[in-house]
């Protein structure tokens, strides 16, 4: 049986990726040793990572004025870093809050930064919470960045347009990060936790435009300090070698799947089959206005939320697994990031709607 794995993170990584990690587990290109037994200054680990990081550039078409970093930490981490790195504490910042995550990024940026203006949130409409028009959004006068999370993994909503703003514009693309083509010019910052489209917990990618390195307040842990990692080529101290190169691994198989037009395609393809089986059976309802709907995290409840636990269970011997929602929404959530393939879309679909004609 084909196990499809919904967790929203960490969540599935290529098979192809695990297999050939398995096989090179104890004997790195022949040299005997697994790549955690490696010294990260190595020529052959400084080849690694310097091939990942090229392999990501080309991903993103990542223009040469911006620097790639590699660093600890998923991406709450970046939550202070962002504020500490490129604001002084004495100005003004703005944050968009959509969902759970930026949320907590928008309460952390007030340990370090005077004035964190909100400049918009999620509002309830007739069809669902909604994410306000850019044009709507209170922007202040001389921030110093403007912050926002394009994707809520928890609450399933989405901003699928680049906001236009004046100041640097940071987006926290933890669960979106290579999901679809993207303009990384429009953006000062970016930054992703790896354990959804990139590779495993506990690391983390950031992509700034080089004139924001300069470091703005002193207190920045130097572990965090943007500008100290890209003079160390992310290597101010001992990275996550692992993570590091299990990560551009996956860089290499999106290559060879197509890279990140041919990602989009089918995350596009599978999040529609999975709305409009939502859509088109009473059984089930998405409380997201369909111009935020997400295309990586789909919440979904019940008709008869009593039949919660009976879905998940009966969806696990089926081989569909991680399917329960996150604690502060309740029902259901299919995360259907870049390794989920379309086969896992469809089953999960065709299961629904035989429990759909069963308990409706």
């Amino acid at each position: 049986m084909t196990i499809y794995n919904f967790s929203a993170g960490p969540a599935m990584l290529p098979a192809a990726v695990l297999k050939k990690a398995q096989a090179e587990l104890l004997d790195w290109q022949g040299r005997g040793i697994s790549v955690m037994e490696v010294s990260h200054r190595s020529p052959e680990y400084i080849a690694l990572a310097e091939e990942a990081e090229q392999n990501l550039r080309d991903l993103m078409s990542i223009p040469d004025n911006y620097a790639v970093l590699f660093m600890h930490g998923g991406g709450r981490n970046h939550f202070s870093s962002v504020p500490l790195n490129i604001a002084d504490e004495s100005a003004t910042v703005d944050y968009v809050t959509t969902g759970s995550w930026s949320q907590i990024a928008f309460d952390e940026a007030k340990k370090y930064v005077r004035h964190v203006n909100l400049a918009a949130q999620t509002e309830e409409t007739p069809q669902g919470k909604a994410i306000p028009l850019v044009a709507d959004w209170q922007l202040s006068d001389g921030a110093a960045y403007v912050h926002y999370c394009p994707n809520e993994t928890v609450d399933g909503i989405a901003l699928h347009e680049v906001p236009d703003v004046a100041a640097p514009l940071v987006a926290d693309m933890s669960s979106v990060i290579l999901a679809e083509p993207l303009d990384v010019s429009k953006f000062g910052v970016i930054y992703a936790g790896a354990q959804k489209n990139i590779g495993p917990s506990g690391f983390s990618v950031v992509i700034i435009r080089k004139d924001l390195l300069a470091t703005r307040q002193s207190r920045v842990c130097t572990v965090m300090n943007y500008q100290v990692q890209a003079a160390e080529k992310s290597m101010y101290n001992t990275p996550n070698t692992w993570a590091w190169y299990l990560s551009g691994e996956v860089f290499k198989w999106l290559q060879r799947e197509g890279g990140v037009a041919a990602m989009g395609e089918q995350n596009h393809a599978k999040a529609r089959l999975l709305y409009e089986c939502i859509d088109n059976n009473p059984f089930y309802r998405n409380q997201v206005h369909p111009r935020n709907r997400s295309i990586m995290n789909i919440p979904f409840q019940l008709a008869k939320p009593e039949l919660d636990n009976v879905f998940l269970s009966q969806a696990a011997e089926q081989g569909l697994i991680a399917l329960k929602g996150h604690r502060f929404v309740g029902g259901m959530r299919a995360s259907m990031y870049n390794a989920m393939p379309y086969a896992g879309a469809q089953a999960l679909v065709d299961f629904m709607t035989r429990f759909a004609q069963q308990h409706g």
